[in-house]
């Protein structure tokens, strides 16, 4: 999980806000790692890019079934958006992106993805025994491990021949 996370269950306690992460969750996993560190949201966008119900194209990329992605913050986004974000006389040449277009690949319809991630934030809350998200915060503890023990926390020294709903073996 990238979000600071150090406090934040305090801070928002204090100032009676809720929190919404937006650390980028790559795997299913990530999601239960922000809920326990404090967050009352999670921006999971990413991870629902490549179903049926997100927007593009759907493609065949060297035998293999992708979806067309365009971040907000991309030239063709930024490009089709120009009049809402006032900036309709602006050249092309001088937007400046902060996003990405490409391919993601194709998940299939989005009710698969929640199933996967409801499954994932229930295992989570599994493994540090917990029966609700407040329970949940206060019980979990989180440990620094080093890059090598991340890599062997996941599947390693396999080739993966069919791949799992939720997990991409990138990390």
């Amino acid at each position: 999980m990238r979000s600071g996370g150090k406090g934040l269950d305090h801070v928002a306690r204090e100032l009676d806000a809720a929190v919404c992460d937006k650390g980028h969750p790559v795997l299913f996993g990530d999601v239960v790692k922000a809920l326990a560190a404090g967050a009352h949201s999670v921006m999971i966008g990413g991870l629902f890019a490549g179903t049926d119900e997100s927007p593009g194209e759907t493609v065949l990329f060297q035998g293999r079934s992708y979806k067309v992605y365009r971040g907000m913050g991309s030239l063709g986004a930024m490009q089709s958006a120009r009049d809402r974000y006032q900036q309709a006389d602006v050249e092309p040449s001088k937007l400046v992106p902060e996003g990405v277009e490409g391919r993601v690949p194709y998940k299939g319809p989005l009710s698969s993805s929640v199933h996967q991630l409801v499954g994932g934030v229930r295992s989570g809350m599994g493994y540090c025994g917990c029966k609700d998200l407040a329970e949940l915060r206060r019980k979990a503890k989180f440990v620094r491990i080093t890059n090598a023990g991340l890599r062997e926390s996941h599947v390693h020294d396999v080739t993966i021949t069919k791949e799992a709903p939720n997990y991409s073996g990138q990390q």
